[in-house]
């Protein structure tokens, strides 16, 4: 018998579905955002270590975008898909959760904490999000991808 830790983990949306999901149905294309020394700088002191990738992936209609970004939780990937209207997060999903343990940030009483959250000058959310006990490393990951879709936003807007 499994314990429910253990399969508490696992691909809850497809990035492509929420995609879909996001923009009617009807996508539009992804574009890229190429990370210039400058900004790989302000996003490696958001992760505290570096990013390694030279662009980031978006999907953008009028004043919203679509960004689906990964941080490391304690040891594996954290997949989130993040929603970006007029500078604020219209909405924070957990797409993949890897982890055996942390795996309530999927949950929308987490969640949604992130909506209407925007980004201060010193790269911080202009809201508080409450931790999780048992879940610190998870909040800690999703609440720096949510930092990053907003300085990311910024860039492309």
């Amino acid at each position: 018998m499994s314990s429910p830790l253990a399969i508490a983990g696992g691909i809850y949306q497809e990035p492509a579905a929420f995609i879909d999901q996001v923009f009617d149905n009807k996508p539009p294309k992804a574009e890229v955002l190429w990370l210039d020394k400058a900004l790989k700088e302000k996003i490696a002191a958001i992760l505290d270590h570096n990013y390694s990738g030279l662009r980031v992936r978006y999907w953008r209609q009028d004043n919203k975008s679509a960004w689906i970004l990964d941080e490391i939780g304690k040891e594996k990937p954290i997949t989130a898909g993040i929603v970006i209207i007029d500078g604020k997060i219209e909405l924070l999903k957990i797409l993949a959760f890897r982890e055996s343990r942390g795996w309530e940030v999927r949950h929308d009483f987490f969640t949604n904490q992130f909506t209407h959250a925007r980004l201060t000058d010193d790269q911080q959310l202009d809201k508080n999000i409450d931790n999780i006990s048992g879940a610190t490393l998870s909040v800690r990951a999703v609440s720096k991808l949510a930092r990053i879709a907003l300085l990311l936003d910024l860039q492309v807007h």
